[in-house]
């Protein structure tokens, strides 16, 4: 028996032996040992949402880089980590097709060898355009595509080799399994679910939601329409338990909740040894 299970077995013991104790601790603690336990829970992850599988997604596309009243210059696709494992993405690309045309060699960016941590973004600049006034935040990887502002297909490939397929040339089961994720949007024929996301525009992007948290195969749910937000791998973590994103202040909730059992507990076994006493 561990050290730890036979400390437990003992305290376990003394408070049955001890008649009075039991009656009254078991009574007035009832309330106290439950939020102690609670605030253990929450500051040290004792008790955590069911892990989820690990995986890297699109979380973000903008095609208005440099067109007119655009604010950044350049096109960019941000990547995402949100699983609860490092990612690496060695291997892999980013591949564009048209709304209705194909994948093809001149359309894809090679990643480097970088490991993505949980909830990590990764920022991928591609081709400039004559107008916008700001520059993208540092990139993490460049690229020359031509993203559409309105329409078109990206797709994170496990390969650097493109996909060459399309229109008139559909996709194959095996060229569709090398797609790691896939975002349709506008008029784009291609796409996961139910239909394409919506159509962006010169000034916003297109954006997973949940900070790029959620992801049910079905582009037209999954992705809404904003201001471009660029997000590299130096932007801080987004980090959650499960798929809700973990607020700041509760690490401090949770101390002040395992300090408010742990003085309940401390104060009624002191009443208790008065009225044993």
């Amino acid at each position: 028996m561990s050290k730890r299970k036979f400390g437990l077995a003992a305290f376990g013991a003394i408070c049955l032996r001890v008649p009075m104790f039991r009656r009254v601790e078991q009574s007035r603690l009832s309330v106290a040992r439950p939020i102690f336990a609670a605030g253990l829970a929450l500051l040290f992850g004792i008790v955590v949402a069911p892990p989820r599988s690990s995986a890297t997604v699109i979380s973000q596309v903008y095609g208005g880089g440099g067109n007119s009243g655009a604010t950044y210059t350049n096109d960019f696709i941000e990547i995402f980590n949100n699983g609860t494992t490092t990612q690496s993405l060695i291997g892999l690309s980013v591949q564009y097709s048209s709304a209705t045309g194909a994948f093809t060699s001149s359309n894809v960016t090679d990643l480097p060898n970088i490991t993505l941590n949980p909830g990590q973004y990764f920022l991928i600049q591609e081709a400039a355009g004559p107008g916008g006034v700001a520059s993208l935040p540092s990139p993490d990887a460049t690229g020359t595509i031509n993203l559409s502002a309105t329409d078109g297909v990206v797709a994170l490939v496990n390969g650097t080799t493109s996909l060459d397929c399309g229109n008139p040339t559909p996709c194959s089961p095996s060229q569709l399994a090398a797609v790691i994720d896939l975002v349709g949007y506008g008029i784009a024929n291609l796409f996961e679910g139910t239909g394409p996301a919506q159509s962006p525009s010169n000034t916003t992007a297109i954006i997973r939601a949940g900070g790029g948290y959620t992801d049910t195969n079905d582009n037209a749910a999954d992705f809404g329409v904003g201001s471009p937000d660029p997000r590299n791998t130096e932007s801080p973590l987004n980090v959650t338990i499960g798929a809700t994103p973990l607020p700041a202040a509760l690490p401090l909730f949770a101390t002040g909740l395992g300090a408010m059992g742990l003085f309940g507990w401390r104060r009624n076994r002191k009443n208790a040894a008065t009225v044993a006493a």
